[in-house]
């Protein structure tokens, strides 16, 4: 029929009926048939939506960086949200007759980047770089703790922040000075390592050392020692030696005592025998004119000895 129509909402979709400018009927993912002259329908999509954000910021050092991320968000109110914004839809095409229900998002980023803009001026551009994830979550807890959304009907489920790019220009200004910090630690690293090198070489040459020394102590007692041996033995050699001495003393003492009661030509004569005895072992012998004088001498005593018996 020309004049009636047919409408089927998704599970997602809040629906709004208005027949002669009035509300005939609202619901979640309504389906009707309806009146194509008097019936206007409002379609609230009630899905969660993502959308990508960018804009720049100052930071408290006066340095512009470029925020990127993405936010996820639901229209939690459809009722006050279809009052703000128009989410008239054609049934016919499905799709709304305006961009207000694309505004949306616009909006809601305009809110993030003011709560964001708060949190950037507040830190330099070295801890925006390296805190930017920390900064989406506190914007986060700003929006929500706040009643800035309540008049879209919008709830905020969460902000990513991807990325917080310098400008080209201080980029490369962090990038050399990064690079340079680079090469410093690699020339640290290395004065490191030949300290290191250095410092071992020196602890091994010290090991040496105290091992020569310590062989050297060693050596030193073994040689004290050795003396102190070698001393006693010379002491004990030489004790033996005097010991020695005296027995060979006290016996030519003895020998000369039994030869102290005879006359001195007879032991003179019998010194002469026992030369004879050993003549083998006699190179040269010398005898005076004494020695010679004393042995007639003796030979004459011995034979008027003899001779007086017989007279």
């Amino acid at each position: 029929m020309p004049f009636l129509g047919y409408f089927k909402g998704q599970p997602t979709e809040h629906v709004i009926r208005y027949s002669s400018g009035r509300i005939a009927r609202e619901g979640q993912g309504l389906a009707f048939f309806y009146l194509k002259y008097n019936t206007q329908l409002v379609v609230v999509p009630t899905s969660s939506m993502d959308a990508n954000l960018v804009f720049n910021e100052v930071t408290s050092n006066f340095q512009t960086v470029t925020i990127q991320g993405q936010f996820t968000y639901r229209i939690h109110n459809p009722r006050k949200a279809a009052e703000l914004l128009n989410f008239t839809m054609d049934p016919a095409t499905h799709r709304h007759l305006s961009n207000d229900p694309d505004r949306l998002a616009q909006r809601i980023t305009n809110i993030i980047q003011m709560e964001t803009r708060t949190e950037i001026q507040k830190r330099s551009l070295e801890e925006v770089l390296t805190q930017y994830e920390s900064i989406a979550g506190s914007v986060q807890g700003r929006i929500k703790g706040s009643s800035l959304l309540d008049p879209l009907g919008v709830e905020l489920l969460s902000v990513y922040f991807v990325a917080a790019k310098p400008t080209p220009e201080v980029a490369k200004a962090l990038e050399a000075e990064y690079r340079e910090n680079l090469l410093q630690k690699a020339d640290y690293a290395i004065s490191a390592r030949r300290a290191a090198a250095v410092e071992e070489e020196r602890k091994i040459k010290e090991n040496e050392l105290n091992t020569e020394i310590a062989l050297e102590q060693q050596r030193r007692r073994l040689i004290d020692l050795q003396g102190e041996n070698e001393l006693r033995q010379a002491n004990h050699r030489g004790q033996a030696a005097e010991e020695e001495a005296a027995y060979q003393n006290r016996v030519k003492q003895r020998e000369l005592a039994l030869y102290q009661g005879i006359d001195p030509r007879k032991v003179l004569a019998l010194a002469l025998s026992g030369l004879g005895e050993n003549a083998g072992r006699i190179g040269n012998l010398t005898i005076t004119s004494e020695i010679l004088a004393s042995l007639l001498d003796a030979k004459d005593a011995a034979a008027s000895s003899e001779s007086s018996p017989m007279a």
